[in-house]
């Protein structure tokens, strides 16, 4: 069989025809090892220093959902990267914004991205929303074992519903526990203070552009208390990664757009440091 395969160039038949719709238990069956909760790792002696993306943030408005995230990526003190990017499209109709160990985190959103194209190419259909959100949630979980050793991943996903005709946002924690969030949601370090932000400021009959600025302004926030959060640098011209999720798709901010919205909270900074101003009644 084997040499036949390298005489031929063919792949095996397993390859050709899976049993299952899931890219996850099909290499579970024939590669377990590329896998990353199924890698193991030398004892370990101490904390692990990997680089780590941190927070990220969506809301959801009238039409879809937003989904951003800063550009820093830390490890331990040090800045390890200005300009990551944390969020991803998963497919056309939804997106992932990564948080935790940058490597893993990014592995993780591409198995996640094959998943679901492997199951639209085997059954001729997508996944409902719901359904893509519990593939993830099983993704997490096979990573387990990681994130006990302090390699964890927890992403915040998003996208439109076509069933339902809105957008919808799911949070996740280390051990694969599922979420859906209303409104708005952020996962990461600076999280906490990013929530509290839109909790001030999100209504629920935002705007696009409203929902836009709202999520800047809440990365901002984080910025501002979080050291490993990174705020907009115009010197280098590195803005917040910004996706916007309708029922006509995916699309990302260029960076003239992205670049535009951070100039002017910016620029609305420097007259209120702290920034806007939620009513007291």
């Amino acid at each position: 069989m084997e040499a036949n395969t390298r005489s031929t160039g063919r792949l095996p038949a397993a390859f050709l025809t899976p049993g299952s719709s899931s890219f996850m238990d099909f290499l579970s069956d024939q590669s377990p090892g590329m896998l990353p909760g199924n890698r193991s790792l030398p004892p370990l002696q101490g904390a692990i220093e990997a680089p780590h993306g941190t927070t990220i943030v969506a809301a959801t408005f009238a039409d879809g959902v937003v989904l951003a995230g800063d550009r820093r990526a830390t490890m331990g003190n040090v800045i390890a990267q200005r300009d990551i990017e944390k969020v991803f499209p998963a497919d056309e109709y939804s997106a992932v914004g990564i948080a935790g160990t940058a490597g893993l985190a990014v592995e993780m959103v591409k198995l996640f991205q094959l998943e679901l194209e492997h199951f639209e190419k085997v059954e001729g259909a997508q996944l409902s929303l719901e359904g893509k959100a519990n593939r993830l949630s099983t993704m997490i979980r096979s990573n387990l074992a990681m994130a006990m050793q302090g390699l964890a991943v927890v992403p915040l996903f998003a996208g439109f519903d076509v069933d339902r005709e809105k957008g919808r946002i799911f949070s996740y924690d280390v051990t694969g526990g599922r979420s859906e969030e209303h409104g708005y949601a952020a996962t990461g370090s600076g999280s906490v203070f990013a929530r509290s932000s839109m909790k001030k400021l999100y209504h629920g009959d935002l705007t696009e552009q409203e929902a836009l600025t709202l999520v800047v302004q809440a990365l901002y926030d984080a910025a501002d208390d979080d050291s490993a959060t990174g705020g907009p640098d115009v010197a280098r011209r590195i803005y917040p990664i910004v996706t916007v999720i309708t029922d006509e798709g995916f699309r990302k901010l260029d960076e003239a757009e992205s670049s535009e919205i951070a100039r002017s909270v910016l620029e609305r900074r420097l007259e209120q440091p702290d920034g806007p101003r939620a009513a007291l009644l």
